[in-house]
């Protein structure tokens, strides 16, 4: 699991500026995975060889100052109660407010890590109007321009410096479920159905779910953890504090878990908001399992389950590998049967496919379909091997790597698929250029 990073400080202090700088959300969105949500309020990031989630709290509008106070004041304490570590943002344009310094009294009281960063300080000459922001008490500033980089790589190289390592808070053991999807599509009463018990809260009231709960079940002599989550609305419903941070902790969960289950209202139809949900699980290279839900409830006829299929696979593309099952809730139909799904799923995921019979199959794909000349010269596959498992993951060696079509990976990806049975598993090829010898 990711450790998490929020961003606290009052509106246009630049905290959206230093987000979109280190998570580098603007050169993300030239993607080609249709339905992908980028536009939010987290995002993955990389600084050396650190991993972590950052968080931007975002600014609210403040007709009544004290309703403004008290919003943002409630929204910092949420990022404290999630976060690892937090970072203070400053205005170093507009100086102090009372609102800083109503802040820094709150974290003063906290135990977690507080980086304290001045923003829209452009260069050395402007570090003189740090000394106005020690009144505040605090004995290190960091003078930052998160508009143009200036102060950004020592900011995180100190930040990243004492981040907890990722980690997995779970043993090996268990097969790690995510139940995720919009509010009230089921997710608690299908585990409620699997459990044999009202564990969970169920309720008509979509939100009921505010933090991700776990239970453990065996089910055919098997252990797995089940995550419920809260459901993950669209951003521009997202109006309750409380629920955004609820969101952070269900997308969180999908950093744990090693399948997602994908919970949809078959009822009400699949919407843009379940492919977007099913986007943030492929981001997170989940094993993933659609589940229709309230099956009961829907009119069928001959060729209804053809229908949800096809309009599935249209919506969410970048899932085609991902296993569709229709299931009620209510009256356990087909529940059951989303273990054995599961099974086969996280044993793909889990998978490791001999060097030998990797390298062959390489072979074989680009022998039967050469790849397209670069700059005149032959691309050429040197050698391939499997670097890491759930998901699998495989690295080729190759004399240009930069020339390996999008259209190409994908035809070798589909030929791994093929060949080694991996067709319900999410998994990557990287590309590398040989060293150690001259590339003719």
């Amino acid at each position: 699991m990711k450790p998490i990073v929020a961003i606290v400080g009052r509106p246009n202090v630049g905290k959206s500026t230093f987000f979109n700088r280190v998570t580098r959300t603007r050169n993300a969105l030239v993607d080609d995975l249709p339905g992908v949500t980028r536009d939010r309020h987290y995002g993955d990031a990389r600084w050396g060889d650190v991993d972590f989630t950052l968080v931007d709290t975002g600014g609210f509008p403040g007709d009544d100052e004290d309703d403004f106070a008290h919003k943002i004041r409630f929204q910092i304490i949420q990022a404290i109660d999630d976060a690892d570590v937090i970072i203070l943002m400053l205005d170093g344009k507009s100086g102090i407010s009372p609102f800083d310094e109503d802040v820094v009294q709150i974290l003063r009281t906290q135990k977690k890590p507080v980086f304290y960063a001045v923003n829209k300080i452009d260069g050395v000459e402007h570090e003189v109007k740090l000394y106005d922001f020690y009144s505040l008490g605090i004995e290190r500033l960091y003078p930052i321009s998160a508009e143009h980089r200036y102060g950004i790589s020592d900011f995180l190289d100190d930040l990243t410096d004492i981040l907890p390592k990722a980690f997995s808070e779970e043993p090996g053991d268990l097969i790690r479920l995510a139940v995720v999807g919009k509010p009230n599509v089921g997710k608690s009463s299908l585990i409620n159905r699997i459990l044999g018990e009202n564990r969970l809260l169920v309720s008509d009231t979509p939100g009921t779910t505010r933090d991700a709960i776990d239970s453990v079940c065996d089910v055919n002599g098997k252990s797995y953890l089940l995550i419920d989550t809260a459901g993950i609305r669209r951003k521009a419903r997202v109006s309750k504090k409380l629920e955004k941070f609820s969101i952070i902790k269900a997308l969180r969960s999908l950093d744990r878990c090693n399948v997602a289950l994908i919970v949809i209202d078959a009822h009400q139809g699949i919407t843009e908001q379940d492919v977007n949900i099913a986007g943030y699980a492929f981001e997170r290279k989940c094993g993933c399992v659609f589940l229709l839900n309230k099956w009961d409830l829907v009119e069928k006829d001959s060729k209804t389950v053809k229908r949800f299929h096809e309009r599935l696979r249209m919506e969410a593309k970048f899932l085609s590998f991902a296993p569709i099952l229709t299931i009620s809730a209510l009256t356990g139909l087909r529940v059951l049967k989303t273990f054995s799904i599961v099974e086969e799923v996280y044993q793909q995921y889990a998978y490791r496919i001999g060097t030998g019979q990797l390298n062959k199959i390489f072979e074989q794909a680009t022998q039967q379909n050469e790849p397209a000349l670069f700059r005149g010269r032959r691309l050429k596959f040197y050698y391939a091997t499997q670097v890491s498992t759930e998901p699998p993951n495989f690295v080729c060696f190759v004399n240009y790597p930069e020339a390996v079509h999008f259209s190409y990976r994908r035809y070798l990806m589909n030929q791994i698929r093929d060949k080694a049975g991996l067709d319900k598993t999410p998994i990557r090829i990287i590309f590398r250029k040989r060293t150690g010898k001259t590339q003719k």
